[in-house]
């Protein structure tokens, strides 16, 4: 039997002789009492620099405890393992070494074979629970995802939360099931052969809930300031601590396979060893040795020394991030939006489009035009791998975030989703899928919380004034369309309907999904590990076009034919620099037949590989 747990300096652990020992880091409280449900109430002995610890026999797995301050208010622990009724109640103490893994000799997948998956436990199943995900795994390993990808399971007020306003970073949240549960989720995930990747949030904490600024002011620094408030203070070595162990945590205890590190740009700290660094290269340094852990960035400032490559092509913090840019381009060729945070897209497009494809980002350093002061956005990536970069056409963000959830499917003809997908699932660049994209689900994926009262209202104000830059909700009555995110109905409208899938034009997409991602896992999959930088060149073809080609280390060829646009593209247009790319074997072609040189037609796309001479 084999049991594996990871204890930090916070929280509670159950050692090996039955005791428990507590800790709490309450440097705002001259004292702080443990309160054990049905049990007793005792004082925890000051141990320096804020620190207050007990260890017991008083206590076991099982029991339910808080820590009182002087006041008389009982918190629950900041770094609970699990919180039965929800943030508010008490904190249960859990022994990690509880669960036998089944699969404790695996060693995860290298990052060049990731398709990812992202799903949200609530809304991915009829159940929403960690079994209704598990249910599904064989078919996501059949249609050809290696890695699904959890958004954020950290304990949120109620019975539905997107998870990033979590307020106990610790507690896998009780409305998806209990901490055995979601090991037995990634235990079945690894018989698969599929990763799990973990969405977290460290760059802020949630509104209700939050606790520590009653005993651990210095948690966060008022001088500093983040879209949610008072910045998380890194200058304490408590609080890196704190996250740094989180992070190990989540990996060493529950063997998640990676983690996406949420909005990191919010993340300040200006130490020569940035908390980001300090988190990698302890995670590097920590994983048990062959075992393959990845690190993912969701990074608002493109910053490419944070995905630097050591000398043998090895990721030295993170290896990828989400590139915005990607989809942002593709958004505005798909839908013709280009209002608000899509301005920047709306014109040139394919050029972006194709630097994208060839170099990573969009903006390398040049002035950013939605952004004050005329500030520069990100730096030169085109030296890093496509794998580097996760593409996508969906996310939680990029449909959530819309006032009405609609998928992009609801947004854009068939034609267009069709040719995109076929863009991006057989680029290099590593893809990634939202649950029910790949059978095109029709269900919004709405913003939902479950807040009470001012709270609320607040959310749901405030939620509605986010839109107001967009034409459809610059008027009040425009605006009242919005949902209601704290009404149940909002979230149920998000929950996907498996029967969905069982309709011939779902299954017909599915069915071109499982097409793409096999094609990708056989054809290009196995060359992208020697890739160590884009090895690509480009070019806009007859404006809504783009010919793009990588070259990989044995001298094979990839390139794509695309015409992104609804009218044909002539064949002059397209044989123009055919000098410059050969012939090589069709791999998929949305338009069977355009490879004859009779030009491209609207929406269609044309892979081929030609192999090293």
């Amino acid at each position: 039997m084999t049991n594996f747990a990871h204890f930090g300096p916070h929280g509670a652990a159950v050692l090996e002789d039955g005791t428990v020992r507590f800790r709490l880091w309450a440097p705002g409280r001259p004292a702080i009492r443990l309160a054990i449900e049905g049990g007793d109430t005792l004082p925890m002995m000051p141990e320096g620099e804020g620190w207050f610890g007990l260890t017991t026999e008083r206590a076991k797995a099982g029991s339910l405890y808080r820590f009182v301050l002087e006041d008389d208010t009982a918190v629950p622990d900041p770094a609970s393992r699990f919180q039965p009724e929800d943030v508010h109640g008490p904190s249960e103490v859990i022994d990690p070494r509880s669960y036998a893994w089944r699969q404790a000799d695996w060693r995860g997948r290298p990052w060049h074979e990731t398709v990812v998956y992202e799903l949200h436990v609530g809304a991915f199943s009829p159940r929403g629970t960690y079994a209704g995900v598990e249910a599904e795994l064989g078919r996501l390993r059949d249609l050809g995802v290696t890695a699904i990808e959890i958004m954020p399971l950290s304990d949120t007020p109620g019975r539905h939360n997107w998870g990033y306003d979590g307020v106990l970073p610790y507690a896998p949240d009780s409305a998806n099931g209990r901490p055995d549960e979601l090991k037995r989720l990634i235990d079945a995930a690894h018989e698969h052969g599929l990763m799990v990747m973990l969405d977290v949030v460290y760059n802020h904490f949630g509104p209700d809930g939050n606790y520590l600024s009653l005993y651990a002011p210095n948690f966060f620094d008022p001088s500093e300031h983040t879209p949610w408030g008072a910045a998380v203070n890194f200058k304490e070595r408590a609080v890196r601590d704190f996250v740094i162990h989180n992070a190990l945590y989540w990996l060493m205890e529950y063997r998640f396979d990676g983690l996406r590190l949420d909005a990191v740009h919010a993340l300040i700290d200006d130490d020569d060893g940035h908390i980001l660094k300090e988190i990698a290269s302890t995670i590097r340094k920590s994983v048990e040795p062959g075992r393959q852990v990845h690190l993912v960035l969701e990074n608002e400032t493109n910053d490419p020394e944070r995905l630097v490559r050591d000398d043998e092509g090895r990721s030295v913090f993170y290896d990828a991030q989400w590139n915005d840019d990607v989809h942002h381009v593709a958004h505005v060729l798909a839908t013709g939006e280009s209002d608000a945070y899509y301005a920047p897209y709306g014109d040139a497009t394919m050029e972006k489009l194709v630097k994208a494809l060839t170099t990573g980002f969009v903006w390398q350093g040049e002035v950013f035009p939605v952004w004050e002061d005329d500030g520069t956005r990100g730096g030169p990536s085109g030296h890093l791998p496509p794998t580097a970069f996760i593409n996508f056409l969906q996310n939680h963000d990029q449909i959530g975030n819309r006032a009405l959830g609609e998928r992009l499917a609801h947004l854009a003809r068939p034609e267009a989703v069709a040719a995109l997908q076929a863009l991006f699932l057989l680029a290099p660049q590593i893809p990634m899928l939202y649950m029910g994209e790949e059978y095109g689900a029709p269900e919004p994926f709405l913003f939902f919380t479950d807040f009470e009262g001012e709270l609320a209202d607040a959310v749901r104000e405030g939620r509605r004034r986010e839109f107001k830059g967009f034409a459809a909700f610059a008027s009040e009555e425009g605006r009242e369309r919005i949902p209601d995110p704290n009404d149940r109905a909002t979230f149920t409208r998000s929950r996907l309907d498996p029967a969905r899938r069982q309709e011939a034009g779902h299954r017909a997409i599915e069915e071109r999904t499982a097409e793409l991602l096999a094609i990708r896992a056989e054809a290009i999959v196995p060359r992208l590990a020697g890739l160590r930088d884009g090895a690509a060149e480009g070019q806009v073809l007859h404006e809504t076009g783009l010919r793009v080609r990588w070259t990989f280390p044995d001298g094979a060829r990839l390139e794509v034919l695309a015409n992104l646009g609804d009218a044909m593209i002539p064949a002059p247009a397209v044989v123009a620099s055919e000098d410059m790319y050969g012939h090589g074997r069709i791999l998929f072609a949305t338009h069977p037949g355009s490879e004859q040189h009779v030009g491209l037609p609207g929406w269609s796309v044309l892979w081929r590989l030609t192999e090293a001479s």
